[in-house]
């Protein structure tokens, strides 16, 4: 993607997956310098919090069984995160991040935060809460799991 150029100018997915690209691209090289991908970033944060099984910790980052046990793979033999089994519950195990972990995980938190603060940078600054407020509104309500596809009132 060199630019866009949606079908229309409000063209909302376009324009959403065209923001989401472009910051998965810049958050993955900052990310690099730290040996992590974003979905391992994402996974230490939300194991970092404790008490959550690996299953858990996957619906959260929206990552399925497979592609969260090869994620945990690297965590752990990059020495950032263990599974720890489950004392009620054989099948499952919990995701502990080790101090190395919280290490790097601190320094992706910085690396997030300044991703995000020039991105925003790029509006005005009046505009910038409005923004938020609204994309968090949207994310935690309409758009916040699989849509209407599937359901009862199918518009896929």
């Amino acid at each position: 993607m060199t630019s866009p150029s949606p079908g229309r100018p409000s063209d909302l997915m376009f324009l959403l997956s065209w923001a989401s690209h472009a910051l998965r691209v810049e958050h993955a090289a900052g990310l690099a310098e730290l040996g992590i991908s974003p979905r391992g970033h994402c996974v230490l944060l939300r194991a970092r919090i404790g008490g959550l099984t690996q299953r858990q910790i996957g619906e959260l980052c929206g990552v399925d069984k497979t592609t969260m046990v090869v994620t945990l793979d690297q965590l752990e033999a990059a020495g950032l995160a263990r599974r720890v089994p489950s004392p009620t519950d054989r099948r499952a195990r919990f995701v502990e991040v080790t101090a190395e972990g919280e290490r790097v995980l601190d320094q992706a938190q910085q690396i997030a935060g300044r991703l995000e603060q020039d991105v925003l940078a790029a509006m005005p600054e009046t505009e910038r809460e409005v923004f938020l407020r609204a994309i968090q509104r949207l994310v935690g309500g309409r758009l916040s799991g699989g849509g209407a596809c599937g359901g009862s009132g199918s518009v896929c």
